[in-house]
């Protein structure tokens, strides 16, 4: 099987003038199709950096990063946008929707960059809504939502292209605990539904929701295990 993800000995400098910046330190990990990984770490440890490159919104300093089979360094900027567009969801901490337009607006929005007509838009975005249990809120707009429910929404919107990865950076960052709750009990459901998932966090009791757990620091992979999650999903 391909790995959905195969980094091989990435490194990402920056260059601050007289000084370098290592945020990754030669990372190599895979992850296969329907897995829940959370990567983990504290500020500085380098997720972020590694999650903008996972998403292809960043390109490694060295190393190999290959896409399902694809070397991400061949790819034109046409086709990494294909990529971001039609392979990746994208789920924020801040939701990053349009305010002005509605649930069923922000959600077609990776449709209407895939080039998709209205009528088609407009029945894969209600489809979306029904998935995360926003099929009655598609008229409202994000001032009208719940935080629980505009993250909601940002998931839709993140499913609805049927993407290959989901990538979700903190998406219970700005919720409270309840509703951080459930918005990890949907992502569980989309998991078991046959999706992959990469979760971004601090958290230790988010990070549990997922099935493995790769903690960095300092830019280096320093743990990569099962939890306890996915030792129970493994002895189903």
């Amino acid at each position: 099987m391909t790995p959905v993800i195969d980094i091989r000995d990435v490194w990402k400098t920056y260059d601050l003038g007289e000084t370098k910046v290592h945020a990754l330190r030669g990372v190599s990990l895979q992850i296969m199709p329907n897995e829940y990984v959370a990567i983990m770490g504290p500020s500085g440890s380098g997720k972020s950096t590694l999650m903008n490159m996972l998403g292809c919104l960043d390109t490694p300093t060295s190393g190999h990063y290959e896409f399902k089979g694809q070397n991400v360094a061949d790819m034109s900027d046409n086709e990494l946008a294909r990529v971001r567009n039609k392979e990746l969801g994208f789920v924020f901490q801040s939701f990053n929707l349009l305010a002005r337009s509605t649930t069923l607006r922000n959600v077609e929005l990776p449709l209407v960059y895939a080039g998709l007509d209205p009528e088609e838009r407009r029945e894969r975005a209600m489809k979306a809504c029904e998935q995360v249990g926003l099929g009655n809120r598609w008229k409202h707009r994000p001032n009208e939502l719940s935080g629980g429910q505009r993250q909601r929404v940002a998931i839709a919107r993140a499913l609805v292209n049927d993407p290959s990865l989901i990538l979700a950076d903190e998406p219970t960052g700005n919720l409270d605990s309840k509703t951080g709750q459930e918005i990890m009990a949907l992502l569980e459901e989309l998991h078991m539904k046959g999706n992959t998932i990469v979760l971004v966090t601090h958290e230790d009791d988010i990070a549990a929701h997922a099935h493995r757990k790769i903690r960095l620091f300092d830019g280096q992979v320093v743990e990569d295990s099962i939890t306890d999650r996915g030792m129970q999903h493994k002895s189903r």
